[in-house]
């Protein structure tokens, strides 16, 4: 090849290998610092849909995790108030059998019937004011409630469960009573134990959603580590191979800078002819 002064052949390879070392840089650096392999889209296209569509899922998954907890929160606030509810039950119960023996009189029996119909008072305030947010729980206006708790539309992926639960104490058949005699006090027995066998039902059933939503948020649970897993696989950066995919560019730009210089040194010679 002719020696040539317009034309440096050498400096523009030279220039488009710096070029391409330059952009091999400059890629691992954002690899590196964004923590993702999928600069921009042309790096893998098939790869960057496939783990858009992932976040997707994930993120919906983290929601519907979260919608799953509330729900048994919800379950728990209810539970709650049964059992409070429960308890003044049992305590009913005992202040019946001790107004039915004789070993009290008539005044003792006026002061545990004081007691009877405060707690009972208590069991019907309980029941109409346990809400979770704005919703009543157990007043029996709460009807049927669904939570979503799939990352996907459609009725599969939905919970619903009845939350008509009614613990007033005129549902619940112990308003009113009064133990103020030994006759009373018997027939208030058998009354306690059908309304403790309605809240016991109650409970039976905010256990079993309960256990429902837990097995729930454990799946979303697997499902969420194993997507995330996957999406890693395909998007995250290989610290290891960045770092060495940097190293090299480097090495080879500074080869290419060197080569650069002397390429540039050749057109003089040509004054040498001159």
């Amino acid at each position: 090849m002719g020696l040539r002064i317009q034309t440096n052949m050498a400096a523009i390879s030279a220039q488009k290998v710096l070029s391409k070392q330059q952009g091999r840089a400059e890629h691992a650096a954002q690899a590196l610092a964004s923590g993702t392999r999928i600069v921009k889209a042309g790096d893998d296209a098939a790869g960057l849909a496939i783990s858009e569509s992932i976040r997707g899922q994930v993120r919906g998954m983290q929601m519907a995790r979260m919608n799953s907890f509330n729900a048994i929160s919800a379950v728990q606030v209810s539970e709650g108030g049964l059992n409070e509810i429960s308890n003044i039950l049992i305590r009913l119960r005992e202040l019946g059998i001790q107004a039915a023996s004789d070993n009290i009189g008539d005044r003792e029996r006026e002061f545990l019937n004081l007691e009877a119909k405060n707690i009972i008072e208590e069991s019907d305030r309980i029941a109409k004011t346990t809400v979770f947010g704005d919703k009543r729980l157990l007043d029996g206006s709460g009807g049927a409630q669904t939570f979503h708790v799939g990352a996907f539309g459609g009725e599969e992926n939905t919970i619903t469960y009845d939350l008509s639960t009614d613990a007033r104490a005129d549902e619940l058949g112990i308003d009113g009573l009064e133990i103020t005699t030994k006759s009373d006090a018997r027939s208030m027995l058998e009354v306690v134990d059908k309304a403790m066998a309605k809240v016991g039902a109650m409970r039976a059933n905010f256990g079993a959603i309960q256990n429902r939503l837990e097995t729930t948020t454990s799946n979303l649970d697997n499902q969420i580590e194993n997507l995330s897993a996957a999406k890693s696989r395909i998007a995250d950066t290989d610290i290891a191979r960045e770092t060495s995919e940097m190293a090299s560019a480097q090495v080879l730009q500074q080869a290419a800078v060197s080569v650069l210089a002397q390429a540039n040194q050749f057109p003089s010679v040509a004054l040498k002819l001159i």
